[in-house]
């Protein structure tokens, strides 16, 4: 069967063996697939470090219908993200990436708007040094594409508007709330938060700066991001708990 062709972004690898990988990858043209990297482990190998988190790579792979992993034969580093990979805090938001893209996207399908979100904002923490506004970015538009969005303006309970004050969310409820409508332990996303994303949705990242805004709002909006996505998935996120320390 002939090998088949695709740009790809590694979103993962596991151990599988003694000396092959499992590769998680988002194809460009084929959705994301798992794939199996025989020698991928072993000190010599051909793979070399094209198979590093969110790497952007060409990979030619093998499909057969009665297995459910493709055997990956070659894999091509188109771009590196060298100084994030070997920075803890970098990688670290590098892997909120991966884990959240994983949970997300169903296999086989393909999503041209998710490849490109997930370069873009790689690429950002590579040439910036910093997770916090490309990371933020990523999960508010993940949302988005996700139509798991709230309004923005107005209580999802009452339909107050927010105009000035803080809105509040939380991870068991997939509106935004007023003051009055807010549930105990709910977080808020005030307006300078709120404003980030509606910056988000009509300007590219790579022509915002954080300090055009508080950290704070940044902060604000991922933390709602993150609750939406696992509330709409269905599963807790593990790696934003290591920003923190990160």
């Amino acid at each position: 069967m002939p090998a088949r062709e695709t740009e790809a972004i590694i979103l993962k690898t596991f151990p599988l063996g003694e000396a092959d990988r499992v590769v998680s990858f988002l194809g460009r043209s084929s959705g994301r697939l798992r794939g199996v990297a025989a020698g991928a482990r072993r000190l010599k190998n051909r793979f070399g470090s094209t198979l590093e988190i969110l790497s952007h790579v060409q990979i030619w792979y093998v499909e057969r219908e009665t297995r459910e992993l493709v055997r990956i034969q070659q894999a091509e580093l188109l771009e590196s993200l060298h100084k994030a990979q070997s920075d803890y805090g970098l990688s670290t938001g590098l892997a909120v990436i991966s884990e959240i893209a994983e949970l997300v996207l169903p296999e086989h399908e393909v999503s041209e708007a998710m490849f490109r979100l997930i370069l873009l904002a790689a690429r950002e923490i590579e040439r910036t040094g910093n997770w916090q506004l490309p990371l933020s970015y990523f999960a508010f538009w993940t949302v988005r594409l996700g139509g798991w969005l709230p309004r923005f303006d107005r209580c999802a309970s009452c339909r107050a508007a927010f105009e000035a004050s803080a809105a509040f969310f939380d991870p068991h409820h997939s509106g935004l709330f007023c003051a009055k409508c807010r549930r105990p332990g709910m977080k808020p996303l005030h307006l300078e938060a709120r404003a980030l994303a509606e910056r988000f949705t009509g300007e590219r990242l790579d022509r915002i700066s954080l300090d055009k805004s508080r950290p704070s709002s940044a902060g604000e909006l991922r933390a709602a991001a993150f609750a939406w996505i696992a509330l709409n998935t269905e599963r807790r996120l593990t790696t934003p708990e290591l920003l923190e320390s990160a």
